[in-house]
């Protein structure tokens, strides 16, 4: 089993620094693999990346939102497909298998949501994507400090809020307050739930 996530950047064409959220874009995806074997862009701001470890793939999509947003204030629409891979291919674009499926035809149907999973679990599906869908409605609103805060947070997950502080160059308590504003906990605890899941899922197969 394996996970993949189909992306586009919202509304790219419309930033005056699109080397800017590339660079953003790129430096996340070079931390899962090499491209174009483990990612690939193409049509200019649209991605494709494998994450062979379904439990980590929505951490993974919290981390690009968060970089894109702290980086250029530009949204991204992800679609998460987990599943079999069936052929695999020196460029990740030509792989496939039911991940892949799952992602792209996720991904054609998203209109009024930023991200979703499709898994081969129903029950998964419906609980995670309710969950997600409410986690948008802060995550969809989350200013460039946020999401750099957000973005820190996810990076560095034993800091303390002093040590994040000084990496932001903030007080202590900005830290707080932006963490609150971002509901970083609460998006933690949902990212919990999904790895949850998922483990429980992967073990029954």
């Amino acid at each position: 089993m394996t996970s993949v996530i189909i992306g586009d950047i919202i509304n790219s064409r419309n930033s005056e620094t699109p080397k800017q959220w590339l660079n953003s874009l790129k430096t996340v995806l070079n931390e899962i693999g090499p491209e174009p074997k483990v990612w690939e862009i193409f049509r200019g701001d649209s991605f494709q990346v494998e994450v062979t470890d379904p439990k980590e793939a929505l951490l993974i999509a919290l981390k690009i939102k968060a970089a894109l947003r702290s980086a250029v204030n530009l949204d991204v629409r992800m679609a998460i497909g987990i599943g079999e891979k069936n052929y695999d291919a020196p460029k990740i674009t030509e792989a496939n298998g039911d991940a892949f499926v799952r992602a792209g035809e996720l991904f054609e149907n998203l209109k009024k949501h930023t991200l979703a999973v499709s898994s081969p679990w129903e029950d998964v599906d419906s609980q995670m994507n309710l969950n997600i869908e409410l986690a948008l409605l802060t995550i969809d609103n989350w200013t460039q400090n946020s999401a750099k805060t957000v973005e820190l947070s996810i990076a560095h997950p034993k800091a303390t809020q002093s040590e994040l502080a000084k990496m932001l160059n903030i007080s202590q308590s900005s830290v707080s307050e932006r963490q609150k504003r971002a509901g970083l906990d609460e998006i933690m605890k949902m990212n919990q739930r999904y790895e949850l899941l998922i483990s429980q899922k992967l073990k029954e197969v």
